[in-house]
């Protein structure tokens, strides 16, 4: 069942609502609109807590539409990923070439899965009857291009980690 069905009927208009508004108010002429409508405003010597108010809950909602968004996003490429090791593991399982330590090798420490790249490089430069020069040469590459995406993704994760900021004491009177 789709997480769009599951959702009441006033959520599913606040969604399109919301939508609707993102939509608008992300596009140049919208942004336009609004500094135009807060000229107006200004020159019209209307009040300006008022003003003020209303584009603080716009910009609000708008951000929390975006990180929602976003943590969906996040979810179907988390989803994806699964899958994708899940096919590949069941490739390594099934190939009696295939080496099982493989297996499961996105949950274990960088040292360890560069080690296997090495292996891998290794039996690949030891191997000359396996494949012709051209595919060796892919295969080594591959393994690289993918020991230097784990790299890139544990970096970002750690970067993530480290950049949340530290909670705030209580000033004291």
């Amino acid at each position: 069942m789709s997480e769009q069905k599951e959702k009441s009927w006033l959520e599913q208009v606040g969604c399109n609502v919301s939508a609707g508004v993102s939509d608008v108010a992300g596009h140049p002429y919208g942004q336009i609109g609004v500094i135009l409508v807060c000229a107006i405003w200004f020159a019209a010597g209307l009040a300006t807590d008022v003003l003020t108010a209303v584009l603080s809950i716009l910009a609000i909602t708008l951000t929390q539409m975006v990180l929602n968004n976003q943590a969906e996003r996040e979810l179907d490429v988390h989803r994806r990923d699964v899958a994708m090791h899940a096919k590949l593991d069941e490739l390594i399982a099934a190939s009696r070439r295939a080496r099982n330590d493989f297996v499961g090798v996105e949950e274990k420490d960088e040292e360890e899965i560069v080690q296997l790249k090495e292996e891998v490089k290794e039996a690949i430069e030891e191997e000359p009857a396996a494949a012709s020069p051209e595919v060796r040469e892919t295969a080594k590459r591959v393994v690289e291009e993918a020991a230097h995406e784990v790299k890139r993704t544990r970096r970002k994760r750690t970067s993530r980690k480290s950049a949340s900021p530290a909670p705030r004491k209580a000033a004291s009177r």
